[in-house]
């Protein structure tokens, strides 16, 4: 049974994923909150099942004319030295703090979703 569980949890990021919102996003809260997942493991998991995920996602997107390559550098670079300093860091933070900065991550993200779709709404009603 649990193998069917970890399989649509892979199916739900990686749709998010391959449209390129963050499988993540989904995938750490279903791991931890639904399968009982420590927060630690569940990025770890999400991080190695990026890997692939992303590399047929950019595939997809590189063949289909999607990707504007001229900032790719400045843009790759901070995120690779940060990527790596932050997992440093979350090695060494405990559990709770993992969770609740996530979660909270997740609310502000939330909030500014909520906005948008409110403005672009209004934005439409008044066009």
């Amino acid at each position: 049974m649990s193998f069917y569980l970890f399989f649509l949890c892979g199916v739900a990021g990686g749709l998010l994923g391959g449209m390129g919102m963050g499988g993540g996003t989904a995938l750490i809260p279903l791991l931890t909150i639904f399968l009982g997942v420590r927060q630690r493991t569940a990025q770890g998991i999400n991080l190695i099942s990026f890997l692939p995920m992303s590399a047929a996602a950019l595939f997809v997107h590189a063949k289909s004319g999607l990707l504007e390559t001229r900032e790719i550098l400045p843009l790759a670079i901070p995120a690779l030295l940060l990527g790596a300093l932050s997992s440093l860091v979350a090695g060494l933070l405990p559990q709770t703090v993992l969770k609740t900065s996530f979660g909270l991550f997740l609310v502000i993200l939330s909030l500014f979703r909520l906005k948008n779709a409110l403005f672009s709404r209004r934005v439409r009603k008044t066009e």
